[in-house]
């Protein structure tokens, strides 16, 4: 069978604060933009606002939904900066409020770097470099604790279970990083056209991946929805609305292209039919929710 997705986009969950994250995120980037918001009643966080946005091109997913997930190291964001004016004027903004992990400087990956939790705790790893992609912005995993050492393993499930994928970079680890040899320290890797990096540290962190940051599969037919569902549930753990955590625990929703109008309708009556019979559902039925959506009562 042929397993294709529309597009793989990430996803940011705030406490309430969606809406000042997403205004000041559009402000710090150039070529980014808000999109049209809808809101959702009926969930467990009660009304939930999705607050579309855009951050040089690429399209991301902010909601309000209550404060059961925080951000944390095990999932950041890289964005190539392309010059020094640049990453310093990004720098600067990102860090005000926030904190800084690695401060702006020159380090033997890089010519000119930083790390900064901005003022709501998500992290932003800077490079001055370009990236051959016009993808400026790539989430970044980190494998810690019991995960670390486990790039490569990362590296193979996922180019396996995404078939329209590719390994672009790897860095091993090397006796000098204090690792075993045999793994990776860095990787970037491609799935469906969108660019992940991967990093392993072998010092124990208190932190691991959650829900804060997930990544929505766009899925066409109920063939691709039941495809990915299997193979991202294989080692890992289901979740209630098509949420999945794979065998590394990172977060994954795998719901049809037309969520958005199935769940964003104005007739707030059909959208709440929609979302109650979601909520019965682990993996996504859409013949269901097409019903659920067309029925006039």
């Amino acid at each position: 069978m042929s397993a294709k997705i529309n597009k793989i986009l990430p996803h940011l969950w705030f406490d309430r604060e969606a809406r000042e994250a997403v205004d000041f995120y559009v402000s710090v980037f150039k070529d980014s933009k808000l999109k049209e918001s809808s809101v959702l009643h009926g969930t467990p966080s009660g009304k939930v606002d999705i607050i579309p946005f855009e951050i040089s091109g690429q399209n991301i997913i902010a909601i309000n939904a209550g404060p059961f997930f925080r951000f944390n190291d095990s999932l950041s964001f890289f964005y190539y900066c392309g010059s020094e004016s640049e990453i310093d004027r990004i720098y600067k903004l990102l860090s005000e409020k926030g904190s800084v992990l690695f401060p702006l400087g020159k380090y033997d990956w890089s010519r000119k770097y930083a790390w900064v939790r901005d003022r709501f705790g998500l992290g932003w790893q800077l490079d001055i470099d370009d990236i051959n992609s016009k993808q400026k912005i790539v989430p970044a995993l980190l494998f810690v604790n019991e995960k670390s050492g486990r790039i490569k393993e990362a590296l193979s499930f996922y180019t396996s279970v995404f078939k329209t994928s590719r390994s672009i970079m790897e860095v091993p680890y090397g006796n000098q990083s204090g690792g075993t040899g045999n793994d990776l320290l860095f990787a970037q890797f491609s799935v469906e056209g969108f660019i992940f990096n991967a990093m392993s540290s072998n010092v124990k962190h208190d932190f691991d991946f959650n829900e804060a940051v997930s990544f929505m599969i766009n899925c066409e037919t109920q063939e691709v929805i039941d495809y990915y569902w299997e193979k991202l549930t294989s080692g890992g753990q289901e979740q209630p609305c098509g949420w999945v955590k794979d065998k590394f625990g990172v977060s994954w929703q795998v719901v049809p292209s037309e969520m958005n109008k199935l769940m964003s309708s104005d007739d707030e009556k059909r959208a709440d039919r929609v979302m109650k019979a979601m909520m019965k559902m682990k993996k996504l039925d859409l013949n269901v929710l097409r019903n659920t959506y067309d029925r006039r009562q």
